[in-house]
């Protein structure tokens, strides 16, 4: 782990000096990737160079995950702020349209990704991804929300690896072992969304990047999910012309 450690850092402070920009934001929940992602950050470029933007809905996001954001933007010494969101989202509400269940939770993750490149904007920083590589692969996020990006510090790094790394890197224990959850729905569980434990998702994954194809119920099941969220990962597709 302190291999992949020490590359991940060492690209991520290359990077910032290849865009000449020295400041970064980083979208902190409470949860292990975005927890894993402010530490790199802070490692890459140090910790008065990073801020946290703490973005809960109330009455859907756990207080205790709030508490344990804040909690470790102070431990690593980075400025933080805790803005609520509630009001950007319940401006949708006013729509001449009725909000479907997705739009409602979507929205939570595109408002707080205008949020977060307000921010970069205002202080000429750039935006910290938190996905890792299960969730890239899965097409496990929101288009123009939370895969919203400038870089990836932990993109190549598959979910059982993220917590590998945050436990060798001393990251506090009521993050990295807590139920993993994109928390855009009260009491929301990631692997029970999907279907399966992350070990064993991780593990069919892999046997796709080596090239095998599904031969069982759930790698099927994986195999679909990530044809039908091939687009997340792609651009617009743009009208060409044959002259």
């Amino acid at each position: 782990m302190q291999k992949k450690a020490d590359h991940i850092v060492a690209e991520l402070s290359a990077y910032f000096k290849k865009v000449g920009i020295s400041k970064a934001v980083v979208g902190l929940s409470g949860g292990v990737d975005s927890a894993l992602t402010a530490k790199l950050g802070v490692m890459a470029l140090g910790k008065e160079n990073v801020t946290a933007l703490i973005l809960p809905n109330e009455g859907v996001n756990k207080p205790q995950n709030v508490q344990d954001a804040v909690d470790w933007a102070r431990e690593l010494g980075i400025q933080s702020h805790v803005i609520l969101i509630n009001p950007f989202i319940d401006a949708y509400e006013k729509l001449p349209w009725r909000s479907s269940s997705l739009a409602k939770m979507n929205i939570q993750a595109r408002v707080r990704m205008t949020l977060l490149y307000h921010y970069a904007n205002t202080h000429n920083a750039i935006v910290l991804g938190t996905g890792n590589k299960t969730e890239l692969m899965l097409g496990y996020f929101t288009k123009h929300g939370d895969g919203a990006t400038d870089i990836l510090p932990i993109g190549n790094l598959y979910k059982t690896d993220v917590w590998k790394m945050s436990e060798y890197l001393g990251l506090p224990e009521i993050i990295v072992h807590k139920t993993a959850s994109a928390e855009l729905m009260r009491d929301q569980s990631d692997e029970e969304e999907i279907g399966l434990q992350y070990a064993e998702i991780d593990s069919i994954l892999k046997k796709f990047e080596a090239g095998k194809k599904p031969s069982t119920e759930d790698e099927q099941k994986l195999f679909d999910r990530m044809k039908a969220n091939e687009h997340k990962n792609e651009g617009p597709p743009v009208i060409t012309f044959d002259n």
